[in-house]
């Protein structure tokens, strides 16, 4: 099954269940992705944005790059902290693993983060999906968005990336909060 596909299923089933859920609810689910929206905006506004990807995927790079619209709507943004070793490709159903920190983008107020959560400097903490393969739970545990930076870097990239949450994890898609990655991939060393 197609990530576009499982996607679509998801928000069919988040949307379901937020507008039988909507009763007691103070806002509806248009009215958390319009929230949604509004908070990827502020902290877009702090940053260089540019609202494609090159089509040599030459990035710039570093702490100070852009953050480059990886989609139509808008869903993700990437920024490219360190490009990676040119040649370095995933392959399909390659098992990888990453480490991250991610900011919850509520917390975002004068230009800082007050919340953050992750595996980034847990011992032992790694997590790993199988590149494309959505058909795993493992895969997709993680949502389709952590694994979008690998079609235009690197395995050993390091990226800024925001998430929202059609794109996140699947049990958090009812929560309508976009999150803010920072990610790093690397292969097992066995």
């Amino acid at each position: 099954m197609k990530a576009t596909h499982i996607v679509l299923a998801g928000i069919a089933l988040v949307a379901a269940a937020v507008s039988t859920a909507s009763c007691s609810d103070s806002k509806s689910y248009a009215e958390l992705l319009t929230d949604e929206n509004h908070l990827v905006n502020v902290f877009l506004a702090d940053q260089r944005v540019i609202n494609s990807v090159p089509e040599d995927n030459k990035f710039e790079t570093g702490p100070n790059a852009p953050y480059y619209r990886l989609d139509e709507d808008g869903n993700m943004y990437m920024q490219v902290i360190d490009p990676g070793t040119p040649g370095d490709t995933a392959v399909a159903n390659e098992l990888l693993f990453f480490r991250f920190t991610r900011y919850d983008m509520r917390s975002y107020a004068d230009g800082k983060f007050s919340s953050a959560e992750g595996n980034d400097d847990v011992l032992g903490g790694n997590c790993a999906f199988r590149y494309g393969n959505y058909e795993l739970s493992s895969s997709y545990s993680y949502g389709v968005g952590v694994q979008q930076p690998l079609q235009y870097l690197p395995v050993d990239a390091r990226v800024n990336i925001i998430i929202k949450s059609q794109y996140g994890m699947p049990n958090e898609m009812s929560n309508v909060v976009p999150w803010l990655y920072s990610i790093r991939y690397f292969r097992p060393k066995f």
